[in-house]
């Protein structure tokens, strides 16, 4: 019976991951769940699947999830420092679901205690890659992606020298937006922009797809996982999202990763890995579909694409600047108090002040330097948008 933990478990990743393992149920020993406030959701699915522990987020929301856990048997606890002793129980494959940097630390310390790591959290790639890395090369864990795209290219490179690739190619699907003039972009609300023409997903990672903010951060974890130079990594809007992504061989061979979309594909692949195993996903009928189409991504409309190229080009830290600064717009957005288009904007400004401030960008990259950098680019970003 394999020991598995999901942070992050009421989000989209997490119920899709949790679906898996229902269907498969006595296969697994469920150690911890973790979410963020949704203590329904949280409670029953750790009743239902007995849970050693379930822990919110929310330190306020404890009571409550103590109440709706009274008489099953699973522990409830909240914050912080719970999240981070719920993610280092031993375990032998844990889902890092939780979204944006807050899922560096949990997912670290999972991978330490030798778990592989199912990461579906790219945040932790972009702030921190050479110490994700470092850590499962030094025989502590195995790092397995879970975002499509990067599942995609590491099935596709199974049995392949690196050495042979000569491009991987990224698809995205534009967004929300990717058919809307430009001059309507500045208008755009987040409610408009939370509509994904494609996929099921919450708020503020539809809004990224819309932004390509999404993407941007994809493109510096494919350097990441891969070690690729970042010339041959690039990006093509594909709006039937069929094509996850793409790898091109020195030989002028290109390999596919084709599907449905269904987050469970790449999320199956890890849970079951290095077996590949039957999934309860919807098989892509090809006469169906008719045909696949392609647009160039352009930078114009998407200016996060170019900021990503920037930081791959910079490296050290940037990507945590970049990623702290992405998530406060975003917020900005969100609450309406700067424009669509104005995201991008702060992101530049935050990471143009900071990478002129000697020691921060290329410091080494560590848990702690990669945290500082975060609050010294959060508080940035909060004040390029207060003037």
């Amino acid at each position: 019976m394999r020991r598995v933990s999901i942070l992050g478990a009421t989000g989209s990743i997490g119920q899709n991951t949790i679906d898996l393992i229902a269907r498969d149920r006595e296969a697994y020993e469920v150690v911890a769940l973790t979410g963020g406030r949704n203590v329904a959701a949280l409670a029953r699915d750790a009743v239902a699947l007995r849970a050693q522990v379930a822990v919110v987020a929310d330190e306020s929301a404890l009571p409550a999830l103590r109440e709706a856990l009274a008489g099953s048997g699973v522990a409830a606890a909240a914050g912080r420092a719970a999240l981070i002793e719920a993610a280092q129980r031993p375990a032998d494959w844990v889902m890092s679901a939780i979204v944006g940097a807050a899922g560096l630390e949990p997912g670290l310390r999972a991978l330490e205690g030798g778990a592989a790591l199912a990461l579906a959290n790219k945040e932790s790639m972009v702030c921190a890659g050479p110490l994700m890395m470092r850590t499962a090369r030094e025989g502590r864990g195995t790092l397995l992606p879970v975002d499509s795209e990067h599942s995609a290219v590491f099935q596709a490179l199974i049995g392949e020298d690196i050495a042979a690739v000569e491009r991987i190619v990224i698809t995205a699907s534009g967004g929300a937006f990717r058919d809307w003039p430009l001059d309507r972009l500045d208008n755009a609300t987040p409610e408009q922009a939370a509509t994904h023409p494609n996929w099921d997903m919450g708020q503020r990672i539809t809004i990224d797809s819309a932004s390509m903010f999404n993407k941007a951060l994809e493109l510096i974890e494919t350097r990441e996982f891969f070690g690729i130079d970042p010339s041959k990594i690039e990006t093509v809007v594909h709006p039937e999202s069929m094509i996850h992504a793409l790898v091109g061989f020195h030989d002028g061979a290109l390999m596919a990763h084709v599907g449905m979309p269904d987050m469970r594909h790449a999320i199956g692949f890890a849970l079951h890995y290095p077996e590949r195993r039957a999934l309860p996903v919807e098989r892509l009928d090809l006469v169906k579909l008719g045909q696949m189409t392609f647009r160039p991504a352009c930078e114009t409309r998407w200016p996060a694409l170019r900021l990503a190229r920037e930081v791959m080009a910079q490296g050290g830290l940037s990507g945590a600047v970049f990623n702290a600064a992405k998530e406060v717009a975003l917020d900005g957005f969100i609450e309406k108090r700067i424009s669509f288009t104005r995201m991008a904007g702060v992101v530049e400004e935050v990471l143009n002040r900071l990478s002129a401030q000697t020691g921060l960008i290329d410091a080494e990259v560590t848990l702690d330097n990669a945290l500082q950098a975060d609050h010294l680019a959060r508080a940035k970003a909060r004040e390029v948008m207060a003037v």
